[in-house]
């Protein structure tokens, strides 16, 4: 063979299997309740926005929004475009969580996920169903640990809860692989998908990483302290928080306004 241009002509993709390429979002939010006191941060419920499957397989299911990858996109454009059809939410940034590649994870065939995580701020989280979803709703979370590396995750959104347990595997670069023991309502392996996105956000907000991303561009030290706690499930010491993250923070003239409270400094992240 002379050239790559007659390699390139001989050459038939219908030689090799291939599989269907999709897109899975996990939107992260964290919903504060107003402050009653100055004397006391705002309570914080991490949520995720889950969708109901208007159609099958896994008619009714619960899931994250996703789908198909088209043949003039790529895999984030088809990442942000879904979320948006699905549920009218427009994510300002994708983080790559994990790829899942199961042949048998998938009733229709080898399907292979690419998982993205975005951050969402209060002002953004308005969803509205569309397309393959028949609802769109935010759901608070709680995953812990139980006994001999069984974890429970728990989605709760008013009456609705749905509860999926699953086992620990392995850790590697920071991202726990999961199995699922049970999914509960969820479709698919999104308690997987999850369940890892969990593990890399928890991760990351260990090192003041992402937390920043939850809130406005100009916030207190006691609500940053709060989007740490909330996505860790912990309680730190104030002086303790401050001490470390005084670092990566820098403050502004500005101070909060609102009857009832006590002005409080803002501070803005510092970019190193």
């Amino acid at each position: 063979m002379d050239s790559e241009k007659e390699f390139l002509q001989k050459y038939n993709m219908d030689d090799y299997e291939r599989p269907s390429v999709t897109s899975d979002i996990i939107a992260f939010t964290i919903k504060f309740t107003e402050e009653d006191s100055y004397r006391h941060n705002p309570d914080g419920a991490l949520q995720i926005l889950l969708i109901k499957r208007k159609g099958y397989p896994f008619k009714d299911h619960w899931a994250l929004p996703g789908g198909f990858l088209q043949s003039n996109e790529t895999i984030e454009e088809c990442a942000y475009r879904e979320v948006f059809e699905e549920t009218g939410v427009k994510p300002a940034s994708l983080m790559l969580t994990g790829i899942y590649s199961d042949p048998n994870r998938d009733p229709r065939g080898w399907i292979i996920s690419n998982a993205f995580a975005t951050i969402l701020s209060d002002k953004d989280i308005n969803a509205t169903a569309g397309d393959d979803a028949s609802e769109a709703l935010w759901f608070n979370i709680a995953f812990n640990c139980d006994t001999d590396n069984t974890y429970t995750l728990t989605l709760t959104h008013d009456d609705i809860v749905i509860t999926a347990t699953l086992k620990e595997k392995e850790t590697k670069f920071g991202k726990t692989d999961f199995v699922i023991q049970n999914s509960g309502e969820l479709a698919f392996d999104h308690a997987k998908i999850i369940a890892t996105a969990l593990t890399v956000l928890r991760s990351s907000a260990e090192k003041f990483e992402l937390i920043f991303d939850f809130l406005p561009e100009k916030f207190t030290l006691s609500a940053l302290q709060q989007v740490q706690e909330t996505i860790m499930n912990i309680s730190v010491l104030s002086a303790n928080f401050r001490r470390k993250i005084s670092s990566l923070v820098q403050e502004t003239d500005e101070y909060t306004t609102g009857a009832g409270h006590r002005p409080a400094k803002l501070f803005t992240k510092k970019h190193l």
